[in-house]
């Protein structure tokens, strides 16, 4: 199975399912595959499989198939959830959500072997408001840097145009350890994307303040591919 995160090695879905909506959702469609062995899965209705196994080794992404703090997913899940994060401290686990506002209701009962995150594409809200059903980009940022958590983590993927002073700036103040970049991978989706030249100039600038940044998917924006159609 493609990963959603470079930095990540396995992951872990005790919760699958979203009510976000992406247009871009790679999950979603991956769920499909599901149609012969589970109903939910293949609808992306938020549910649960809580008898799956957490992987032993490695980098582990939890919830990869859905957005635990979503609507879909109660108060009790998501305590159910963390319960079983914090009985392997051995192991390292990135919850992320493009909800992260609600972090701040569980934050005293995250176990310290979890890192928070979430995906902000850019800092225009407008643009964001016709792909998704998730908390706007600019929610996302006020929670993420209000957040008294020392282990943070920001995906910025599918990347989208932004005015930079402002997104560093937000990208700053929400102090990640990691940070991933990368452009959308669906063809069929011809996103407001930023220039190459931008978003190597973002890189340059998140590396100045010391955060580290993988790069995933970095190319050329589809305007600069000679491709003029936009849907």
């Amino acid at each position: 199975m493609s990963r959603m995160f470079k930095s990540i090695v396995k992951t872990y879905n005790p919760v699958v399912g979203c009510t976000y909506h992406c247009l871009y959702c790679w999950a979603r469609r991956m769920a499909k595959r599901q149609k012969h062995r589970c109903n939910d899965c293949y609808n992306f209705t938020p549910h649960t499989h809580i008898d799956r196994s957490i992987p032993r080794r490695g980098r582990i992404f939890v919830c990869s198939m859905g957005d635990l703090c979503c609507p879909g997913f109660s108060d009790e899940c998501i305590f159910d959830i963390l319960a079983l994060l914090k009985a392997h401290p051995e192991q390292t686990f990135l919850i992320c959500s493009k909800n992260p506002a609600r972090f701040h209701n569980f934050v005293n009962t995250i176990p310290r072997n979890c890192i928070l995150g979430t995906t902000i594409e850019t800092n225009r809200d407008n643009v964001v408001n016709d792909l998704s059903k998730a908390p706007l980009p600019s929610k996302r940022f006020e929670a993420m840097a209000a957040l008294d958590y020392s282990r943070k983590f920001l995906s910025i993927e599918p990347i989208i145009d932004f005015d930079l002073p402002i997104f560093l700036n937000w990208i700053k103040k929400i102090n990640p350890e990691l940070c991933e970049i990368g452009y959308n991978n669906y063809p069929m989706f011809k996103l407001q994307e930023p220039s190459l030249n931008k978003t190597q100039k973002l890189i340059d600038e998140i590396m100045t303040l010391d955060i580290p940044v993988l790069e995933k998917t970095v190319r050329k924006a589809w305007f600069e591919s000679g491709d003029s159609a936009r849907t």
